[in-house]
């Protein structure tokens, strides 16, 4: 299988991806959090360490960085994800910023700041935002169960559908108290959720409210949120690696007490969803549950003077 392997020294380049301009912290909810929310602290794997679970499904995940970078995990780890290209040495407008793959795992789409969409393998394109004049910028996209579709979402919360992807409202026109970081769409298509810094979240369609952190104290802001398989509930984690649970999600750790050398940016649950990755800037893989450590992006020996951004999906 073909991997891709940085080509460019990555000293002193400085990647700001605008969904992860956050500043760094413990994040622990204030001690009158509501019941739903469960704020726990258990022993992590440190980057590099396997843990002893058996796997209910093949896993694999894909780490994408802001110039457009598509890392596949080391060739001993036997993956079930190929490399099938990048955006790497493209001339791109503005910086990537998400990440998608395809219900197959036999292709995937990365979308830029703009909304510009670039596909490899078997994923296909159904339009884009980059020739518009956007209110805000693009954060993030989401595919359509069927893989015939995608929706984008800006940090103002507008959304913006193509393919298959049914609108089913935004916050674009909502006075937001934090800026919105992301989406997941239900397993039938039909709706979605949108998680903002705070831990706000919002649900249109079918997509159920199983509570927030739009109303605690955070000591740190929630940087990615993840739904459960069967979409009865929902993770979310702080740049601390604090982990929030809400709905039928389960807490399998968190990297919380972990003196962290930069801060977590991304999380990607397993397929059985009994499990979850984090990812932190400088590219470190921590597993929780079911999860199997299968390495960091190649870096080399390249030093960087700012961390550098990723987003790790599965």
């Amino acid at each position: 299988m073909n991997r891709r392997h940085p080509k460019r020294a990555l000293a002193g380049i400085t990647v700001c991806m605008a969904t992860l301009l956050l500043g760094a912290g413990a994040a622990a909810a204030t001690s009158s959090a509501p019941a739903d929310v469960r704020r726990l602290v258990t022993a992590a794997v440190a980057p590099g360490q396997v843990r002893a679970f058996a796997a209910n499904a093949p896993q694999d995940y894909y780490i994408t960085d802001t110039d457009g970078e598509v890392f596949t995990t080391a060739p001993k780890s036997a993956p079930q994800y190929d490399y099938y290209g990048d955006a790497a040495d493209l001339p791109l407008a503005s910086k990537v910023i998400g990440m998608a793959v395809t219900p197959s795992k036999q292709g995937y789409w990365l979308v830029a700041q703009d909304g510009g969409i670039f596909t490899f393998g078997n994923a296909a394109f159904f339009g884009s935002t980059g020739s518009l004049k956007l209110a805000a910028p693009v954060i993030s996209m989401a595919p359509t169960p069927s893989g015939h579709g995608y929706f984008l979402v800006a940090e103002d919360g507008g959304i913006f559908t193509f393919g298959d992807a049914q609108f089913r409202g935004s916050t674009g026109g909502l006075r937001l108290k934090a800026p919105i970081l992301g989406m997941a769409v239900t397993p039938t298509g039909n709706g979605y959720w949108l998680f903002a810094q705070d831990g706000g979240i919002f649900t249109f369609g079918d997509a159920k409210f199983f509570g927030s952190t739009g109303s605690l104290k955070l000591r740190a802001p929630v940087v990615s949120m993840v739904a459960t398989p069967d979409g009865g509930g929902y993770w979310m984690v702080a740049n601390d690696g604090g982990i929030f649970t809400f709905g039928d999600a389960q807490f399998y750790g968190s990297a919380a007490n972990l003196p962290l050398v930069d801060p977590v940016v991304s999380m990607t649950a397993t397929p059985s969803g009994n499990g979850y990755w984090l990812l932190g800037a400088d590219g470190g893989v921590f597993t929780y549950g079911d999860a199997q450590y299968l390495g960091n992006p190649q870096l080399g020996a390249s030093a960087f003077v700012n961390p550098f951004y990723y987003s790790i999906v599965s």
